[in-house]
């Protein structure tokens, strides 16, 4: 997907709050996650990743470095350019950012209706499914 441009960015930018208006409109409006769950002290440690497409920010994912393994959450895309491979290309990106720090061990919580997105990333589900932001999810890692 040539055309969407893939920026690491600061919170706290212009392109940086552009993220996390579309996290605010997905996930808080749209399905209805608690705003105090959506957004933590972890955004301000966070590596944040946008998608931009037809000069829109139209997707956005983070990722946390932890000792035990890097954190991939907050995956998102605009409704409006859903099915259009955003997703997957964010996730390449990320994960080939942080495969050059020399590091392979993931884990995300994926909402149960996209553990199949996730699998063909190399992630394996484990342990029960849980809610999340409610909504069920499962833990899943490539390690």
């Amino acid at each position: 997907m040539s055309d969407v441009v893939i920026l690491t960015v600061p919170v706290f930018s212009m392109l940086g709050n552009a993220g996390l208006n579309l996290r605010r409109e997905v996930f808080v409006r749209e399905q209805h996650v608690p705003a105090d769950e959506e957004f933590d002290a972890d955004d301000l440690t966070a590596i944040h990743f946008i998608a931009i497409k037809d000069g829109e920010v139209c997707g956005v994912l983070r990722f946390i470095t932890k000792p035990e393994h890097v954190k991939i959450g907050r995956v998102v895309v605009r409704q409006d350019y859903r099915g259009e491979g955003i997703a997957k290309v964010m996730m390449k990106a990320a994960m080939e950012t942080v495969i050059a720090q020399n590091d392979r061990r993931f884990h995300l919580d994926a909402q149960v209706d996209k553990v199949g997105f996730y699998e063909k990333f190399g992630f394996a589900a484990y342990g029960p499914e849980f809610m999340d932001g409610g909504m069920p999810h499962r833990a899943m890692k490539t390690y």
